[in-house]
């Protein structure tokens, strides 16, 4: 039986040494040679390593588990551990890779074990690129349903419709529901821009509103707007002036 030197990547250390003692109850196949935090730590001892297989977390802050992939040199084989679209559950499991939902349960892994065990199979040596190609292609056809947000250990959903708007950090993008919660993503807003649904629109460089959720708007000086959103808070934001075109074609047809 195949012994695969391992490395586990992910930047919580308790979901790191839930897997890691799963992983040592549960099969003979694993041999962990490592573990690291962040994409930009878990790329390095990738190259230097060599391993055969990672565990890897796609949502990590700083570089996330698809921009990591793009990064490596050595190219090892690939089980998802997070919570992801399922466009994405798709894509991987058509690959013969895995995708295991955190936090991971023990007799969820043996089906991976198993897998693994038939890692010789034509359709196991699917190149990393070749993933990224298809998860990209169809994120750009998919529109979101929700947005992630992680607590310690836990990955919560929250559905775009609940959001009321979005606004850029430096690090992360914030984004709030109409209860007033705030939440964080490590998506950027132009990604977001492109993949949230069409009743989102940008209305400044650092800000996305949901247009259902604006209640009232009045004009501004300059040719901007103040815009009133229905949540808990009601919300007023201002609009950017290189935005105002886009805006004024909007109102026009409400």
């Amino acid at each position: 039986m195949t012994d695969f030197r391992t490395l586990i990547i992910d930047d919580e250390s308790i979901a790191r040494q839930r897997l890691i003692r799963l992983l040592k109850e549960s099969s003979d196949q694993i041999n962990i040679i490592g573990e690291a935090k962040n994409g930009i730590e878990g790329a390095e001892m990738i190259n230097n390593l060599k391993p055969d297989l990672i565990f890897l977390d796609i949502q990590m802050p700083g570089k996330n588990g698809f921009a990591m992939l793009e990064d490596l040199i050595h190219i090892p084989k690939v089980v998802f551990c997070t919570a992801y679209e399922e466009f994405a559950l798709k894509a991987f499991n058509t690959m013969a890779l895995d995708y295991l939902v955190k936090p991971v349960e023990k007799k969820r892994l043996e089906l991976t074990m198993k897998k693994l065990s038939n890692i010789e199979s034509p359709n196991a040596n699917i190149q990393i690129d070749e993933l990224l190609k298809l998860v990209n292609h169809q994120s750009e056809h998919k529109k979101l349903q929700s947005l992630t947000h992680k607590i310690g250990d836990r990955i919560l959903l929250i559905k775009t419709e609940k959001i009321t708007y979005l606004s850029a950090t430096e690090k992360y993008v914030e984004f709030f529901t109409n209860d007033g919660k705030k939440y964080l993503t490590d998506q950027s807003l132009k990604k977001l821009s492109d993949r949230l649904p069409d009743n989102f629109m940008q209305v400044q460089r650092s800000k996305i509103v949901n247009l259902d959720f604006v209640k009232e708007y009045r004009k501004y000086f300059r040719g901007k707007y103040i815009l009133t959103l229905d949540d808990i808070n009601a919300t007023k934001l201002e609009t950017g002036r290189a935005f105002s075109d886009h805006i004024k074609t909007y109102l026009a047809c409400e």
